[in-house]
């Protein structure tokens, strides 16, 4: 039983991965508004005309139902798992999905992330795409990522040594700078200062942009991911963690595809493949840790 909670877990972890790529190139693409104000329907149909903005933006709501009905199940079985091992009373025995309380509390904060991020969907596209809703509907996105993944990690048995694990705080500290760096990448994107910086890896050359709020936007990204790059260094030098050096890996493509994005005039692929590697070093930096 554990080995399927397990599964269901990754699954929905890597829906949700999937989802937060297709929301990227709904935003790159100007698709956002493709389905117009309806929601949950696409221009007041079930199944509306599809001209391309309309297939983006529907597509990315398919996904989104998909992602929906994976973390509803998992919490579902999670609760099953729960009333046969006698609602946690047996999590010390040694019967091992007893001790699947913890993953189960994880299933039930993704589920309480999802009608979250359901409803962030939803003002979102009624409010005609404000940046505010767009950066928080990301954030939680990446909060939902973080929490199945970290059930999938918790399932007795998924993981040898992990459950009993507590994270260092050193890897705490990289999950808060790179949570930090995601949402100033969502805000850089959102209020057109994508471009305010060119050049790299200084801003239009300079150490300390003058110019508007918008290069001081850019710049403190960049500012934040340099930061992140440094420290994941020292922290994979000092715990000699694989997973640690995995995610320093994960920084130096990132990095070097938002060199090429900058340098090439934002290109939409590269914008594309900046918000899946940004995803994925997030992903890598949860797995690495505990």
């Amino acid at each position: 039983m554990t080995r399927r909670f397990t599964r269901l877990a990754w699954t929905a972890a890597t829906a949700t991965y999937l989802l937060i790529v297709l929301g990227a190139i709904v935003r790159i693409t100007g698709s956002g508004l493709g389905c117009g104000e309806h929601w949950p329907l696409c221009n007041g149909k079930l199944l509306p005309p599809l001209d391309l903005p309309t297939l983006i933006e529907y597509g990315h709501r398919l996904a989104a139902a998909a992602v929906s009905v994976l973390v509803t199940a998992l919490a579902a079985y999670a609760g099953w798992l729960r009333r046969e091992t006698g609602n946690g009373k047996r999590e010390t025995s040694n019967d091992p999905t007893a001790t699947l309380l913890r993953p189960g509390k994880a299933a039930y904060v993704a589920l309480t992330l999802l009608v979250l991020q359901v409803a962030l969907g939803a003002v979102t596209v009624k409010l005609r795409l404000p940046p505010w809703t767009v950066i928080l509907h990301l954030g939680t996105a990446m909060l939902l990522l973080a929490t199945l993944i970290l059930a999938a990690k918790l399932t007795p048995g998924a993981s040898p040594g992990i459950p009993g694990t507590p994270p260092s705080r050193s890897g705490l500290a990289a999950l808060a700078l790179g949570f930090v760096t995601v949402l100033f990448g969502a805000l850089t994107a959102n209020v057109g200062a994508a471009s305010a910086c060119l050049g790299f890896p200084l801003c239009n050359g300079q150490l300390i942009p003058g110019g508007n709020y918008l290069q001081h936007v850019h710049w403190t990204h960049r500012l934040l991911a340099y930061a992140l790059y440094a420290y994941v260094v020292g922290w994979a030098l000092r715990s000699k963690r694989r997973g640690a050096w995995c995610v320093v890996a994960l920084i130096t493509v990132q990095v070097a595809v938002a060199a090429a994005m900058v340098l090439l005039g934002l290109p939409q692929p590269l914008q594309a493949a900046h918000v899946a590697v940004g995803a994925a070093v997030w992903a890598g930096l949860v797995l690495a840790v505990r």
